[in-house]
């Protein structure tokens, strides 16, 4: 069994003792378990060989005795015999913003309430008024949270679209068949929401190769089966469609498939008032088939330089690319660090020095230790002499390493009055200190600007983490003008964070052009609690290039130098 699935189980444990009302200490032993794990750099199965699991932090003999039955089995009788005990139904309930495993306990045991269906009518009937916790304006949030989940069913984060993809495409890329080949559609245009997975692939052998494609092992059902196109769902739940073309026609396919609708429609109306015809076979000049040997020719035909596929939105590039005025988008090769990440001084599970050596690792010279401040007392929120053992660490770090280097940063929270956390001369020992909102997110739009715009005009402030708060899939961002905040990040030489978390990627890619036009830099941050999730980086660079940003928009190019000249104290 992988590290993700182990990491699910605990946590599912973790959330039916809960359900059960078991301790707090047991079920939090899980939820720890799966933390760690999380974190691991060494393989589950090397620690295991070696006996060396029950030696990892809150891992003891019992845990580990559970976790190795798990890794070695694909099985965990006692995760079994504790999910027979619930309708599995219930679980649905545990999606809701707001029905934790304490209230979905409590609609279950008083209310005998199992499924989604059945809680959307309790609220209908007002049931949820009068039982304990629970009240008015409890019963509206979850309402609108079933209305919420509702509508992003059949929906899947970036992240978890990609994954799926690479058990898939690499089999379809490689079979003998296979000419050519590339995933399109939303996925390829690195959209932060995917509904499905598409895959094109040019062959002379239709028949074979769908045969193959609909027999692979990570297949739950085949929901259709054709010579064009065969569609799939994965175990996983996502759905995956495989199109063929000739090789011939396949740059035309892809660009087609790729789209977005909006931008194909836009190409095909520059095509017809250049005098050509366009339609799903390719283009036509009187008739006569145009090949072109790949998409960049089709843009060249066209009077187009070529439009990366992040572009591809009509959103201004074909506009653009007629001018050959599209921008150098960021690779990925061009980070050099990040600054937002935390530690077990707060709520991350690694150490600053395993942080700093994954850091190191991904060739970055530099990283900014941002824990959270003491207001978020839910993350372990650092208290002042907590903050000064820290910056002793880091300096002595510091000490030790050529070529890189550590900066001391603070997550600090935007209080309700727009004030920051801790006070002037706390703040002034950071060399960054990155604002974000992390609480009362019920404000009007009005009140969360003027909140935000304050924090950001506090001398000390030196980037804003997560503007709009949202989750995607999860929870939708509280109100705020973003164009107001964007206009005060500039006025005030503060940069604004792009989150590349895949539950957030805020700032949303739709903003990044603006932020740019107004000379507002942008830091491209995992935000990451463990050392797997400095991966997120890469991710953040794709909703970067969808931002028309280049490197020189982004502070994370910078190299070492640079930003010691920027933010060492």
């Amino acid at each position: 069994m992988d590290k993700k699935s182990v990491i699910d189980i605990l946590e599912e444990i973790g959330v039916m003792l809960e359900l059960k009302g078991e301790s707090e200490s047991r079920a939090r032993a899980y939820y720890w378990a799966a933390r760690v794990i999380s974190g691991l750099d060494v393989p589950l199965e090397t620690l295991i060989a070696e006996n060396k699991l029950k030696e990892a932090k809150g891992i003891g003999k019992a845990l580990s005795a559970k976790i190795t039955e798990l890794v070695t089995t694909g099985r965990l009788q006692y995760h079994e015999n504790l999910k027979s005990s619930f309708p599995e139904t219930l679980f649905e309930l545990l999606k809701i913003p707001g029905m934790g495993p304490k209230r979905v306990k409590a609609v279950y045991e008083k209310l005998g309430i199992k499924s989604l269906g059945e809680l959307e009518y309790a609220c209908h009937e007002n049931r949820l008024i009068s039982l304990k916790g629970f009240g008015v304006k409890t019963q509206e949030k979850i309402f609108l949270g079933i209305q919420q989940l509702k509508r992003y069913q059949g929906q899947y984060l970036y992240d978890f679209a990609q994954k799926e993809s690479e058990k898939i495409y690499p089999l379809i890329a490689q079979h003998s068949k296979v000419i050519q080949s590339s995933v399109v559609s939303s996925l390829r245009r690195k959209m932060e929401v995917i509904r499905e997975i598409d895959i094109l692939a040019s062959t002379n052998d239709r028949t074979e190769v769908m045969d193959f494609f609909t027999s692979l092992k990570d297949i739950e059902s085949v929901t259709a089966k054709g010579d064009v196109k065969s569609s799939v769902t994965l175990n996983a739940g996502i759905n995956v469609n495989l199109h063929t073309a000739s090789d011939t026609k396949f740059p035309y396919v892809l660009r087609r498939l790729t789209g977005s609708e909006e931008h194909n429609i836009a190409i095909r109306d520059r095509a017809a008032k250049m005098g050509f015809e366009m339609n799903e076979d390719g283009l036509f000049k009187d008739g006569k088939f145009i090949e072109c040997k790949d998409e960049s020719q089709i843009f060249h035909k066209l009077g187009l330089a070529f439009i990366p596929p992040e572009l591809r939105e009509n959103t201004g590039e074909i506009e653009a690319a007629g001018k050959n005025a599209l921008p150098r988008l960021i690779e990925e090769s061009d980070i050099k660090g990040t600054f937002h990440v935390h530690t077990t001084y707060s709520d991350g599970i690694s150490t600053i020095v395993e942080m700093a050596e994954a850091a190191m690792k991904l060739g970055f010279t530099y990283l900014g230790i941002s824990d959270h401040s003491q207001y978020a007392v839910y993350a372990n929120g650092m208290k002042p002499d907590a903050i000064q053992k820290q910056h002793r660490e880091i300096d002595a770090l510091n000490r030790k390493f050529d070529n890189f280097k550590i900066f001391k940063g603070i997550e600090a929270d935007i209080l309700p009055d727009g004030s920051i956390d801790y006070d002037d001369a706390i703040l002034a020992t950071f060399d960054f200190v990155i604002a974000s909102v992390h609480s009362k997110f019920n404000l009007t739009e009005e009140e969360m600007t003027k909140r935000i715009i304050k924090a950001i005009e506090n001398e000390h402030v030196t980037m804003l983490a997560h503007p709009t708060g949202r989750l995607l899939l999860g929870r939708e961002g509280y109100p705020v003008n973003v164009a107001k905040v964007i206009d005060a990040t500039a006025a005030n030489d503060v940069v604004i964070e792009l989150n590349a978390n895949p539950h957030r990627f805020d700032l949303d890619w739709r903003y990044c052009n603006l932020a740019k036009e107004k000379g507002v830099k942008i830091s491209i941050n995992t935000d990451a609690h463990n050392l797997d999730e400095f991966s997120y980086t890469y991710m953040g660079v794709g909703i970067a290039r969808k931002g028309w940003l280049e490197a020189k928009d982004v502070i994370n190019t910078m190299n070492l130098r640079e930003v010691c000249d920027v933010y060492s104290r």
